[in-house]
């Protein structure tokens, strides 16, 4: 059997028999790897904290009929020790690492794996508030995944904008005519703090107010979870976060 070599998020891991781990992992080149390290539970095992979630690392693999063999493993970034030390940030990364799972289970891309890094590193360096490198990671991934939410002409009838109604369940703005009766209506502010999320332009997000960061965090929230078809977990615990929290 061969073995290849690439980098990898680690997302999630369980344990299996005394001392070994399944790992899963969101790679650059291979999409979403489950595999085997062996003895990473034993204290003399050199390479078990690099493979916790939310650390990044080289990782050499054994390619098995079902599950992988983890034959090396080196840190390209221990992100994980500062992650977990914020409850904010553990949260919001536990989001985004189980995002990355949901979606991988289709054909997973290089765009998808840089994301998450970048969205785990400003994470662990308390960049930006933990909740706005979620949302803006929830909204890009969506995007790379083809859900892209749409932020301008009418999402049912591409009428074009600008709209002030955001309904989830039909992808995202949309006119009048088409907005069911009763949808809630988003102001200027609100709209244009999901334009930013979607960019990456940070100094806006930063400097939204509590109302609008929450605002955009429910409707987020919804959107991803209703095309993903099944509830984010994690984000119950996220929901309970202020806005400026770092």
């Amino acid at each position: 059997m061969p073995t290849y070599r690439d980098e990898a998020v680690i997302l999630r891991t369980h344990k299996l028999g005394e001392a070994d781990r399944i790992v899963t992992m969101l790679s650059r080149h291979h999409g979403k790897v489950r595999a085997v390290a062996k003895g990473v539970r034993r204290t003399s095992s050199k390479f078990g904290a690099r493979l916790e979630p939310f650390m990044v690392a080289d990782v050499q693999l054994y390619q098995g009929r079902s599950l992988d063999i983890v034959q090396q493993a080196e840190s390209l970034g221990s992100y994980g020790a500062d992650i977990v030390a914020h409850y904010e940030r553990f949260t919001s990364a536990s989001a985004m690492v189980e995002t990355a799972d949901r979606l991988s289970d289709a054909e997973a891309t290089s765009d998808q794996y840089l994301l998450l890094v970048g969205g785990l590193r400003a994470l662990s360096r308390g960049e930006h508030a933990a909740r706005s490198i979620l949302d803006s990671y929830l909204l890009r991934v969506m995007s790379l995944g083809g859900w892209a939410p749409s932020l301008g002409d009418c999402a049912r009838c591409g009428t074009p904008g600008p709209h002030t109604t955001f309904v989830v369940q039909l992808g995202g703005l949309v006119c009048t005519n088409c907005a069911p009766a009763g949808s809630p209506r988003l102001g200027a502010t609100s709209l244009g703090l999901l334009h930013s999320l979607m960019r990456g332009e940070w100094d806006a997000v930063d400097a939204a107010s509590h109302a609008d960061t929450a605002t955009a965090s429910g409707l987020v929230a919804a959107y991803a979870q209703w095309h993903l078809e099944r509830g984010i977990r994690s984000l119950a615990h996220v929901s309970d976060i202020p806005g400026g929290a770092r």
